[in-house]
């Protein structure tokens, strides 16, 4: 925790920093090593000054996503619950589109079964049930993530303020019930100009990926934020994240839920 005399100072600082990151796309060192104190507390009302400031420019909220939510990522992290990062309106890719990789620092990507609520969630004390009776249809996603932090060298307080390392996502063409497949058992892989990068199973967040949604619902009522109706949520890769280079194709497939396809120039 920080001293209290300059707390705010500091916040507002390094919303600044990173703020300043993304826009020049000049990654800056991490936060942490300035301020060795920085807690995930004050990291999360890091990344909402930011989110504030978009708001107040015009954006609007698409959702949220899930970071940390496999148990490996959480031993690198040295932490034993997931993040959550804000995904707003600008950040909606379209897969016929191109998308500039130079727009970004270090872009990577990665893939996840997206949710999208028909009805708001409960906060706290949501359950995994809550989460299935709230999503209207499951889609195909590919995240892009990025780091405003030079050469990813976060620690978790980094990564929160960076909004979870949030910098995009496609959606594929597909819309699926959830009651028509096994979100705990969906085989996934990722093709990279036509040649495979990654493959993994949903089991690999948190062992079910509605229960990261749920996870996401009770921690985000603690900061009043409500998963609502029309959200978009991101539980988590069910992948590693791959590197982008300029010119790359990704394709994603998911068993049962079909594919979703990101290109970058």
């Amino acid at each position: 925790m920080l001293e209290e005399a300059r707390r705010a100072a500091v916040l507002e600082e390094a919303a600044g920093r990173l703020r300043a990151a993304e826009r020049d796309r000049a990654p800056i060192e991490p936060l942490t090593a300035a301020e060795p104190g920085l807690g995930a507390g004050e990291a999360y009302e890091i990344q909402l000054i930011n989110i504030r400031r978009r708001l107040a420019a015009g954006a609007r909220v698409l959702g949220h996503k899930v970071g940390l939510s496999s148990p490996v990522m959480q031993r690198m992290m040295g932490v034993d619950e997931p993040d959550y990062g804000h995904l707003l309106d600008t950040m909606l890719l379209r897969e016929d589109v191109p998308v500039p990789a130079a727009a970004y620092c270090h872009p990577r990507v990665e893939v996840e079964v997206g949710y999208v609520l028909g009805a708001s969630l409960p906060g706290e004390g949501c359950t995994e049930a809550d989460v299935l009776a709230a999503t209207e249809y499951v889609v195909p996603s590919i995240e892009l993530i990025d780091s405003r932090i030079r050469d990813w060298r976060i620690a978790l307080a980094d990564t929160i303020a960076d909004n979870a390392s949030s910098a995009g996502v496609v959606l594929g063409a597909a819309r699926v019930r959830p009651d028509a497949l096994d979100l705990a058992g969906i085989e996934a892989v990722l093709r990279r100009n036509g040649e495979e990068a990654a493959r993994g199973n949903t089991s690999a967040v948190l062992g079910n990926p509605t229960t990261a949604v749920a996870w996401l619902a009770g921690k985000v009522a603690a900061f009043g934020v409500k998963l609502e109706a029309g959200h978009l949520i991101l539980p988590g890769s069910c992948t590693r994240a791959v590197d982008v280079r300029p010119g790359d194709v990704f394709h994603a497939e998911f068993a049962g839920l079909g594919s979703v396809t990101a290109r970058f120039e």
